[in-house]
């Protein structure tokens, strides 16, 4: 019988520098040694925040596999325990650059990707001048115990995406992100009505506060009810996530709710592109 529990390990912490490796080694075994099935990192973990100014560097980006990739890989091997990371890809046929969530398992094979969908480009958010916005909606993810869906932290404002995964059966939404105190009420508004109307557990993991930049405000885990079970800037936190609450959720309203996709897709493909 498939597992119903989900132990999840939310890492506010980031892993840059000649260090990056040892401390998220550390971070890990950490994770693990409390009982971690997986553990989740935010948005661009083992980079400095290169968005903060237009200015675009070659060495941001890597090809598919590259080292930021296997550097996730033996992390996550070596602790065994899954992982979801992430890195700036560049695709090897068109050479577009791509903000990549890359999702391991705790063998440290890659099992899942998703590129982020809606950028932002503004002051220290300067996001579409370093990548592209990807063009494949987010699928579920089995062999975890519970499906997984991931997203990025700008793609959570955009509830089509949550809808869509908990409608095709997704369970826990992961949503790495970077963003600062400011907005953070905001972001957790947010995430409870993407959790209470897609029946899906909605799980975002925030950059911590970086000298000279604008992060912080916390990581949360909220239910499929829109109850927040955790708001977190600790480097780490851990959550039990059972689908006892999923099935209970879905069973009550709103989660017993057609979906209609036949309806809204029409409606949908009325809008200019």
């Amino acid at each position: 019988m498939p597992d119903t529990t989900l132990t999840l390990a939310v890492i506010q912490d980031l892993f840059a520098g000649e260090d990056g490796a040892e401390r998220l080694h550390r971070r890990l075994r950490e994770a693990r040694g409390a009982g971690a099935q997986l553990a989740a990192l935010p948005e661009l973990p083992l980079d400095p925040w290169y968005p903060a100014t237009r200015e675009v560097q070659d060495d941001e980006a890597e090809p598919p596999e590259g080292p930021r990739a296997q550097l996730l890989a033996e992390a996550a091997r070596l602790a065994g325990v899954g992982l979801l990371g992430g890195a700036i890809v560049r695709d090897p046929g068109s050479g577009r650059r791509l903000n990549r969530a890359l999702l391991f398992d705790a063998s440290g094979t890659l099992v899942a990707t998703h590129d982020k969908l809606h950028l932002p480009s503004e002051e220290e958010f300067w996001e579409s001048d370093h990548y592209e916005p990807g063009d494949e909606a987010a699928q579920p993810i089995d062999g975890f115990g519970l499906a997984l869906g991931i997203q990025i932290c700008s793609d959570l404002n955009r509830p089509e995406g949550s809808h869509l995964l908990g409608a095709l059966g997704a369970e826990v939404i992961l949503c790495p992100r970077a963003t600062p105190p400011s907005s953070y009420a905001r972001w957790l508004l947010v995430g409870r009505a993407n959790a209470l109307t897609s029946s899906a557990y909605v799980v975002s993991i925030n950059r911590p506060l970086e000298p000279g930049l604008p992060f912080g405000g916390g990581s949360f885990v909220v239910a499929p009810d829109g109850e927040v079970l955790l708001e977190s800037a600790d480097p780490v936190s851990m959550i039990e996530l059972k689908r006892e609450a999923l099935t209970e959720a879905r069973r009550d309203y709103p989660g017993y709710l057609d979906v209609r996709s036949d309806l809204y897709a029409r409606a949908w493909s009325k809008i200019p592109r």
